[in-house]
């Protein structure tokens, strides 16, 4: 039974695992069928490469592997609910969660998607960290996967060279709000005014997006939710240690973060390495931060999206020191046929359930 006080029970991040795939596709590959170069593409949105899955691989494969991680990750084996977040379920029914779940040996897990398209990751972060706070689960996957190149116009220079495939999983469990990594405000909004900015039309294919338009809106809604959650928080700007946006467009990134008037240092991107990952990009940006050293054990973080619906949304959380777990698409898909248990790796000395000060 839960020791915790209702009001202080709260879901707590204790794994981050990933999937990239091990395809690297580069501006200058694009170059070579499209009308753009490598300097026009970097210039205009911040990326260099991107990874794209190979013909068979599935979205459930992705975020299979990045939640095996995740569980990795944190050193565990069970969970209670499943959410994937993602614009490419593999069937329009059913859902891919049960699916990821059931491969995972999860059996009798709650599992369901979420389809809120580049905000979707903080969704379903939002949703499972409120179903734990309520007691409703003690644990959750939370899985941001995603195949755009399955939905990509190849010949279609706006938005060929943006998105890239992969997959971001969070391990949440019960715990305290003084906790380090809990997860402690949410904010969500929504406009279906712009549904047609960011879409794949009725009937069609592939995706199409008004990218000018989009910046237009992105910006204010980013920066606008990013300040209404680090009020409920209790955080004045300059507590915020570090600010890790959905990695669209490296302008829109840095226009926010102006706004919010953080320093470059503050500003986690990835967007040069992965492109733009849809529902995967905060977990691949946090998973690439705490590689790099950027993120300190009690740092205050604002995640913060923006994407198709219109959607956006925000979280704020404190880092737990953690170790990500990284696996790419060919050792995910073999750890699966094998029936593997996680791969279990040494945590940081910091990590685990400290105070936050």
């Amino acid at each position: 039974m839960n020791s915790q006080q209702p009001f202080d029970r709260c879901a707590v991040l204790a794994g981050l695992g990933t999937c990239l795939p091990s395809r690297i596709v580069t501006n200058d590959d694009l170059a070579r069928r499209l009308d753009t170069s490598h300097e026009w593409i970097h210039e205009r949105t911040g990326i260099a490469r991107r990874r794209v899955a190979a013909p068979g691989t599935e979205t459930a494969h992705l975020a299979e592997a990045a939640a095996r991680a995740a569980l990795a990750s944190a050193e565990r084996t069970s969970c209670d609910l499943v959410v994937v977040a993602t614009t490419t379920p593999d069937r329009t029914c059913p859902a891919t969660a049960p699916r990821v779940a059931s491969a995972l040996g999860l059996a009798g897990a709650a599992a369901f998607d979420l389809a809120a398209v580049c905000s979707g990751f903080v969704y379903a972060l939002a949703v499972a960290s409120s179903m734990i706070e309520a007691g409703t689960c003690r644990n959750a996957l939370v899985i941001g996967a995603e195949l755009y190149s399955t939905i990509i116009d190849p010949e279609d220079r706006g938005t060929a060279i943006i998105f890239g495939d992969g997959a971001g999983a969070a391990y949440l469990e019960q715990g305290s709000r003084s906790d380090f990594g809990a997860v402690l405000e949410h904010d969500l909004g929504s406009d279906g005014n712009g549904r047609d900015l960011i879409t794949v039309p009725p009937g069609e294919r592939y995706l199409r997006m008004r990218g000018r338009e989009v910046y237009v809106q992105a910006v204010p809604a980013m920066t606008d939710s990013a300040l209404r959650v680090a009020k409920s928080a209790g955080w004045q700007n300059g507590d915020i240690d570090a600010f890790v946006g959905h990695q669209a467009n490296i302008r829109i990134l840095r226009s926010v973060a102006k706004r919010l008037g953080l320093p470059e240092e503050r500003v986690i991107t990835n967007i040069e390495d992965v492109g733009n990952t849809a529902a995967a990009s905060i977990p691949l940006a946090l998973a690439s931060a705490a590689d790099q050293h950027r993120l300190r054990p009690g740092d205050r973080l604002v995640l913060t999206a923006f994407g198709g619906g219109l959607t956006w949304g925000s979280t704020a959380l404190t880092w737990p020191g953690i170790r990500p777990v990284r696996l790419t698409d060919q050792e995910g898909r073999r750890g699966a046929d094998r029936h593997d248990a996680p791969l279990r790796g040494p945590r940081p000395p910091e990590a685990g359930r400290r105070r936050s000060p």
